[in-house]
Parts: structure tokens; C-alpha cells; sequence
């Protein structure tokens, strides 16, 4: 699969976080998320690993019971069912790979 990056729709999951999944496979997918400042992802658990990529921004990022204070260039793996949540310190971008495949991240056409 190959798409460029102007296709493709954000979605908004929370208020104050946009979302498109860039690529995806048989196995992995692949998403960017645009945070707003002051954004909060609540503390979650899902079955999928998920690895994530700071591109731009700050965040604070709770992964179990550790938290971190993420910049540009950071990198992190998240196992399955591991409870990690996310505050937005400035606007960010990250782009994350989960894996097995998130349905629910899916574009609507496919």
C-alpha cells in the first residue's frame, strides 16, 4: 500500500485530538495525531502494542506506572493491555504503529 500524505481525513476522537491512519498493512497500521494544547488522552488499555514517534511538541506521557516527559525525536512502545494515558504540554504531532491492526482506525472507505 502507498498512499500520500494529503489523502485521507482526520477524525476527532477527544476534543482537542485529531487523528488519520496514514498506512496500514495485513498486521500494522499506522496513524498521526495532531494534540492541541492542554489536550488529554485519559488513562486507557487496549490489546493492540503500539509504538509512537514525538514529531513536534510536548507531552506527558503515563505508560504503566511510569510517566515521561516526551520530546521532539522521542520514541515509545506500549505492550498489549498496559494501562498509559497522555497530556499535552504544547501542540504536538506523533505519529504511532499498532499492531494487530486497529479496525477501529480504519478509513470508512476501505
Amino acid at each position: 500500500m502507498f498512499r500520500e500524505y494529503g489523502q485521507g481525513e482526520y477524525t476527532t476522537p477527544l476534543p482537542g485530538i485529531r487523528m488519520k491512519t496514514l498506512c496500514h498493512g495485513e498486521r500494522t497500521l499506522m496513524s498521526e495525531f495532531v494534540l492541541s494544547h492542554a489536550s488529554v488522552l485519559p488513562l486507557h488499555s487496549h490489546p493492540y502494542e503500539q509504538t509512537g514517534y514525538l514529531v513536534a511538541g510536548k507531552i506527558r506521557l503515563r505508560i504503566g506506572d511510569r510517566e515521561y516527559g516526551v520530546a521532539p525525536g522521542d520514541s515509545w512502545y506500549i505492550p498489549e493491555s498496559v494501562e498509559h494515558g497522555a497530556q499535552c504540554l504544547e501542540d504536538a504531532v506523533a505519529i504511532e504503529v499498532f499492531s494487530p491492526v486497529r479496525k477501529d482506525y480504519l478509513p470508512k472507505h476501505e
